[in-house]
């Protein structure tokens, strides 16, 4: 849900409120890890067709559509699969 309510933050469209009401009820865990835009190795895939600045906006949409919704959010540290998976163990109680 809260990632519904970043992608009308990020069309610039009105949130609805039942899908706003949605969001505050159905909730994920307090924290939240937040992968940021990593430049050193983004690339686009079938999958990823947004190129680095959409996404840089996309994020800056989620973080705050996830602060509103009061979630605490913790960034994942720009480092190696080990580095991220030590921080969210040490993050994540």
């Amino acid at each position: 849900m809260p990632d519904l309510v970043g992608y009308h933050l990020l069309l610039g469209w009105p949130v609805p409120d039942h899908l706003a009401a949605a969001a505050r009820q159905f909730r994920y865990h307090r924290r939240v890890f937040v992968a940021p835009p990593w430049p050193q190795i983004y690339t686009n895939d079938s999958e990823r067709n947004q190129d680095f600045t959409e996404a840089v906006r996309t994020h800056d949409a989620m973080v705050t559509a996830y602060t509103q919704l009061g979630y605490e959010l913790s960034a994942l540290p720009l480092g190696d699969v080990a580095t991220r998976r030590a921080f969210v163990e040490r993050m994540a109680v």
